[in-house]
C-alpha cells in the first residue's frame, strides 16, 4: 500500500470498518482503518476512519457509491456482536 493514504470514510464502529474493508479487498483495493477518537483502552467501540492509497481513492469511492445500503441492520447487528465476543476472549 502506498505511503499516500487518504480518508475514504468514517464508520460508527470497528464492525462496520472491518465490513467497508472486506468489500473493498474484494476488488483488490487495501485499506486500513484507524481509531477516531480515544485509545486502545476504548476497546472496539467508536468511530472509525477507512482509509485507503490516494490513487485508489476514485475507485473506492465509486465502489461505496454503488453499495450504499447494502449492508442490512441485522448484518451490522451480527458482525458487532462477533467483535463483542472477540474482545472478550
Amino acid at each position: 500500500m502506498s505511503d499516500d493514504l487518504r480518508s475514504l470514510t468514517t464508520v460508527g464502529s470497528h464492525a462496520e470498518a472491518e465490513m467497508v474493508c472486506d468489500r473493498l479487498l474484494a476488488d483488490g483495493i487495501h485499506a486500513i482503518t484507524q481509531r477516531t477518537i480515544g485509545s486502545v483502552e476504548f476497546g472496539d467501540s467508536g468511530g472509525r476512519t477507512v482509509m485507503v492509497a490516494a490513487t485508489d481513492l476514485e475507485r473506492a469511492r465509486a465502489l461505496l457509491a454503488s453499495e450504499e445500503g447494502s449492508f442490512s441492520d441485522e448484518e451490522l447487528t451480527r458482525l458487532s456482536e462477533e467483535a463483542g465476543r472477540e474482545a472478550d476472549e
